[in-house]
């Protein structure tokens, strides 16, 4: 991922609190984290301003959503809003604070899910759910790790997942870990599916002879999906896979006769939430932490 070479503007303030990564006076959090949750101080009386943290993080995502995170500089957000960037820098503190705050106001839009679902079936859609926004915004897989401090739409996501754990008997740590296993898959699986998909657009782009720059809409569906890393994994293994160097896969796919009536769907991203979900509800069970009502009927 490239990185921001925009200059600091030359009368940056020197305070300590308008430093990313430093602690404001008196032991007060650091003003990222600050602006993050809303704690800033309060707005002087006088007009709105027309240039705020808001507007500045949407244009930073509407750019990341059009261009891919790499577009993303202070500058470009700068011709974007109509600002020089100077102004930005009274709002934001630079680069590495705006991905802070991108990384939290992608998980702005909470997934509608019941309820009274029960623990399985609210951690499976919450899970799907952030798949999904994964797949819809894939730049967010480019963000670093030290953007990802949780924000309040970041910890509204972990709240809910706990509304499905309510029931469940596990002590709050281990229901964290549960919870950060399944966001663990969502990376995995979302980072699979979306590079997949790039190596797909950039084959068919190549040999239709179109420009790199060519929107995913406007290819070929069927070109797309023959040309996916892993179309006809299965088949290339039982065909390739010799006795000698590879015994048990061939052992294996020398019986395989092909998708059966009760296989998996081609539904790749709930099997794997099945898959892991399935391994959670065992521990589970073993800790006795199940609900009574809960009979273990999936069917």
């Amino acid at each position: 991922m490239s990185i921001d070479t925009t200059p600091e503007p030359a009368g940056q303030p020197q305070d300590p609190a308008e430093q990313p990564g430093d602690g404001g006076a008196d032991g007060e959090p650091p003003a990222t984290l600050q602006r993050l949750w809303g704690a800033t101080a309060p707005r002087r009386r006088g007009p709105k301003p027309a240039l705020s943290v808001e507007r500045i993080v949407q244009a930073a995502m509407e750019l990341a959503d059009a261009e891919g995170l790499a577009a993303v500089s202070m500058a470009r957000i700068a011709e974007a809003v109509g600002y020089t960037p100077m102004a930005l820098y009274r709002h934001v503190a630079g680069k590495e604070e705006l991905l802070v705050l991108m990384s939290d106001a992608v998980a702005a839009d909470l997934p509608d899910i019941p309820t009274d679902v029960g623990w399985r079936a609210g951690l499976e859609a919450w899970t799907r759910a952030q798949i999904e926004m994964g797949l819809t915004r894939p730049w967010f897989l480019e963000l670093p790790l030290s953007a990802a401090i949780p924000g309040p739409n970041r910890v509204r996501w972990l709240d809910q997942a706990f509304g499905f754990l309510r029931e469940v008997d596990l002590p709050a740590d281990e229901k964290l870990a549960v919870v950060g296993l399944l966001a663990q898959h969502v990376l995995g699986e979302t980072r699979v599916h979306v590079e997949s998909r790039r190596a797909a657009a950039q084959q068919v782009r190549r040999e239709a002879g179109l420009p790199d720059g060519t929107p995913e809409s406007e290819l070929d569906p069927a070109a797309l999906a023959a040309a996916d890393p892993y179309a006809d994994f299965e088949a290339m293994l039982g065909r390739f896979a010799s006795p000698a160097t590879y015994p048990h896969l061939f052992e294996a796919f020398a019986a395989w006769e092909g998708t059966t009536a009760d296989a998996p769907s081609d539904d790749d991203i709930g099997f794997g939430i099945m898959i892991v979900l399935d391994g959670v509800e065992a521990y589970l069970r073993r800790r006795g932490a199940l609900p009574a009502d809960d009979s273990g009927d999936r069917s």
